[in-house]
């Protein structure tokens, strides 16, 4: 068997270390299988390094192929597949699966056209098949059809994806206006002059699916208080002090309370109180009466009311706003904190310039479409804004598998 070529060595040795971290159940392994496994796809695409004599990875025409037909034509067949609930279909099926005739029995869809969309959902990976015309769930497709999935697909074709069509014409403004003059991808891409977040609520049903999309964007992320991120005990729980003020951790602009309520779950002999913040519409809406923490209305663009808890916490609040806004929010924030004692948390991707994730560089690009001129900062540029409104940077968490780090900061 011949020796394989030097460009894809590097890419073989990489995806047989995350291999044997997989194996071995190492934290973020999943990940870090898929990453190498993309670099390996890709290694023989590298045009710094002399051809190789046979082709030793993907070539530009399987790269055409499978990022601009295959995979861009996921997002409208998967929109199908949530109208003919197929994967709801194909799960309640089981192992036995169900066939195209019985499929299309149960909708109005012709066979010939939905076997073409189930044949490229099985060449996809996406559901598998126990023979001719008999189709069956996998694992992928199981999730899929949860609600908040099923929601973010529609989310994601029906927002995003028009969100994304507009990039070509703001980059082309760009080179020829004020950028401050420029709409962003979202106003061209969706034809409006409103910003996002006041598009979803004017434009029903999407402000719903969104909420499911973040629910479902949230699923399987590593918690900020988990020990392998951020040890609470050591950075918070040990010094805290109920004299300085009863308040031992602010969730600011939390929703409705979702990680509130997981920390409070995973850490109940918690010391102090929790305290749960949002503009008063969203506190209104927050289910149930016996929260583990007290609702308190606040717009963070205001003063910070709370003075001298022990941590202020906030989960991809700044990755929302442009760098103007982020100094708004620490400037009314900072006042609040008492010396040496309160720490501000966020909760946030911190891109590695070096080596950015997927995952990383993806929501980079959905701020971009969405909320420009909001983005995804590097560890420089987070220190540079945090240091710029007055606070510095103790030490930023990570671990490996995870997409966001925690920025541990306190006045400077």
């Amino acid at each position: 068997m011949p020796a394989p070529s030097l460009s894809l060595a590097p890419a073989l040795q990489r995806l047989d270390e995350a291999k044997a971290a997989y194996l071995a159940g190492g934290k973020g392994s999943v990940e870090a299988v898929l990453d190498a496994a993309r670099a390996l796809i890709a290694a023989g695409g590298d045009s710094s390094k002399p051809p190789a004599p046979k082709p030793s990875g993907e070539k530009p025409s399987d790269f055409m192929q499978r990022v601009m037909w295959s995979e861009s034509v996921l997002s409208p067949i998967l929109v199908v597949a949530v109208q003919l609930e197929l994967f709801q279909k194909l799960r309640d099926a089981g192992i036995s699966g169900i066939a195209t005739d019985d499929l299309c029995l149960k909708s109005s869809y012709h066979k010939h056209q939905i076997e073409r969309i189930l044949r490229h959902l099985k060449a996809t990976n996406v559901i598998d098949t126990n023979g001719p015309g008999v189709w069956r769930s996998t694992a992928l497709s199981n999730g899929l059809a949860k609600p908040h999935f099923q929601n973010s697909i529609l989310f994601c074709h029906y927002i995003s994806r028009q969100a994304f069509n507009g990039y070509p014409e703001y980059f082309s403004r760009l080179s020829e206006e004020e950028p401050s003059k420029v709409p962003g991808p979202f106003q061209i891409g969706l034809q409006t002059d409103l910003p996002f977040f006041d598009y979803l609520g004017t434009h029903p049903p999407n402000g719903s699916y969104f909420n499911h999309f973040m629910k479902a964007y949230r699923e399987g992320n590593t918690m900020w208080f988990e020990p392998e991120l951020y040890p609470v005990a050591e950075r918070l729980a040990r010094d805290f002090d109920p004299s300085v003020h009863e308040a031992f951790l602010v969730d600011i602009g939390g929703g409705k309370g979702h990680d509130i309520s997981a920390f409070a779950a995973a850490h109940p002999d918690h010391p102090g109180k929790l305290i749960l913040q949002d503009q008063a519409s969203v506190i209104a809406e927050v289910p149930g009466q016996n929260h583990p923490f007290t609702l308190h209305p606040h717009d963070f663009f205001t003063p910070q009311p709370i003075q001298h808890a022990r941590t202020y916490f906030l989960h991809s609040i700044l990755h929302d706003w442009g760098d103007e806004d982020c100094l708004r929010i620490l400037h009314n924030l900072i006042p609040a904190l008492k010396p040496g004692y309160s720490k501000v948390l966020f909760n946030e991707i911190v891109l590695v310039e070096a080596s950015p994730s997927i995952k990383a560089t993806a929501m980079d690009m959905m701020m971009l479409g969405h909320c420009d001129p909001a983005y995804e900062r590097t560890e420089v540029a987070w220190r540079g804004l945090l240091e710029k409104g007055g606070l510095k940077v103790v030490r930023i968490f990570s671990t490996a598998g995870a997409a966001e780090s925690v920025i541990e900061a306190e006045v400077a």
